[in-house]
């Protein structure tokens, strides 16, 4: 990896550190897509993220058919789209290593239970828009575009290639 392309992936780190749910964007075998909302799991972000699931939920089989997937992240005026490709983990050690109360709440079996799996996405890219200050920022500036006839300043918008 570039020198770039790990300064690239420490800003989609850094957008994503501290979020605590993301949209898991799949798709139906319809070819419909459908999105639920998800815990991000915290670990050191090298391009995968990690999600906690039921082994009998129903849109696993959408991974099984396609695992092509989309996470959406963001609030305020930062927001990450990464898209990759998602299976499903059935690592009692993995399991352990990310376990937390946040998912105990969730899913009270414990890691050990074989209902409980993990859901890695394999991030390809992450398209981020990161907008200078928080909301209010962001609103004023589309103010000042709208008074002054300039464009508004919406911040840093990229395209990276994940490992």
């Amino acid at each position: 990896m570039t020198t770039d392309s790990q300064e690239s992936t420490a800003k989609v780190a850094g957008l994503i550190k501290g979020q605590r749910f993301g949209f898991l964007t799949t798709t139906m075998p319809d070819g419909r897509l459908t999105s639920r909302p998800m815990a991000l799991q915290e670990v050191e972000f090298d391009g995968d993220l990690w999600f906690f699931a039921e082994h009998d939920a129903p849109w696993l089989g959408h991974i099984q058919t396609s695992p092509q997937v989309n996470v959406g992240v963001g609030s305020g005026g930062t927001w990450v789209s990464l898209t990759g490709t998602a299976r499903v983990v059935d690592d009692v050690a993995k399991k352990k290593e990310l376990w937390n109360a946040g998912v105990e709440a969730w899913l009270p079996q414990g890691p050990e239970d074989p209902s409980v799996v993990l859901v890695k996405v394999d991030g390809d890219t992450a398209e981020y828009w990161d907008s200078p200050g928080n909301r209010l920022a962001t609103a004023l500036s589309f103010v000042k575009a709208k008074a002054t006839g300039s464009k508004p300043d919406t911040g840093e918008k990229d395209v990276v290639d994940l490992p």
